[in-house]
């Protein structure tokens, strides 16, 4: 028995359920797969056509309440143990994602990574940043996520026991920035609770423009800020808190000031052309955690 839990903001997520539907049918087991829209109040007609299908319910949220607060409600609503998150830009690219998944739950098993992939073929240049940043950062194989199982692990195409959720959920007092997925790994690790990490990915869709994925990402450094601040996790937890604490002291923090104040336009040029570095993008979001 497996719920199969969807949170989605503006979306169409048909093609993903569909594909889920013949799948976890084809297993032949108890099933359900749901999937709730964060009051985007945009694709409701679409996804609602999914309501036809057996085992499926889509429900549009009269209220916006964020990325942690609408896995949580999922998770509460499910009927299962067994629960597989998915995020809605994602697509199956394997006949056997479910079944794979299946045959890596046992009793002992906890919390299940299955990866991502992002597309071989470039994109247009102005979606180049996410898309280099995706392939070299996160679609990783399972012995390079293994390394660092914990800080290797992204919500978008996870599984977990309900009974485990119930004790571990996401954390919905941060602020709906980013960082929510590191919070919640490095709060099992915490907790002692073992993510095994399968050959299993999905492709990652939808990527963004290098202009938005900038200023997410500054919005993930805010957060990840806030969390050492606030101590929900230790710096040394993550390599830019670590470094960024570790350089902290009023003349490193003047010179990020500084440098940021002379070469933030320049920097941004550079990550938003065709040639985007990633040792600038390190750079640029170490000097914006000094700066906080």
């Amino acid at each position: 028995m497996i719920s199969i839990l969807i949170p989605t903001y503006n979306y169409d997520v048909t093609i993903l359920v569909r594909a889920l539907h013949r799948q976890v049918t084809a297993a032949n087991i108890t099933f359900e797969i749901l999937i709730l829209d964060d009051a985007s109040g945009k694709l409701i007609a679409e996804n609602t056509v999914l309501n036809k299908l057996l085992h499926v319910a889509f429900k549009p949220l009269e209220h916006n309440i964020g990325r942690s607060a609408i896995r949580n409600l999922l998770a509460a609503t499910a009927s299962y143990n067994n629960l597989l998150f998915l995020d809605a830009d994602t697509k199956i690219i394997r006949d056997d994602f479910i079944q794979k998944y299946l045959d890596a739950i046992t009793p002992e098993v906890k919390i299940i990574y299955g990866g991502i992939l992002y597309q071989e073929q470039a994109p247009p240049e102005e979606e180049l940043l996410r898309w280099i940043y995706g392939n070299e950062r996160e679609a990783l194989a399972v012995e390079e996520r293994m390394k660092d199982p914990y800080l290797r692990f992204l919500t978008l195409n996870f599984y977990i026991k309900k009974s485990v959720f119930e004790k571990h959920r996401f954390n919905e007092d941060i602020p709906n920035l980013r960082h929510e997925d590191t919070l919640f790994a490095l709060g099992a690790k915490k907790l002692a609770l073992d993510i095994k990490h399968i050959d299993n990915p999905v492709m990652h869709l939808g990527l963004e423009s290098s202009q938005v994925f900038l200023r997410k990402s500054l919005e993930s450094v805010e957060a990840l800020k806030m969390f050492v601040t606030q101590k929900l996790i230790f710096a040394e937890e993550t390599s830019l808190s670590k470094k960024g604490e570790q350089l902290k002291n009023p003349v490193t923090i003047l010179l990020a000031r500084g440098f940021l104040a002379l070469c933030k336009v320049s920097i941004e040029k550079h990550l938003v052309s065709k040639d985007p570095s990633l040792f600038w993008f390190d750079v640029y979001r170490l000097c914006y955690y000094l700066k906080l």
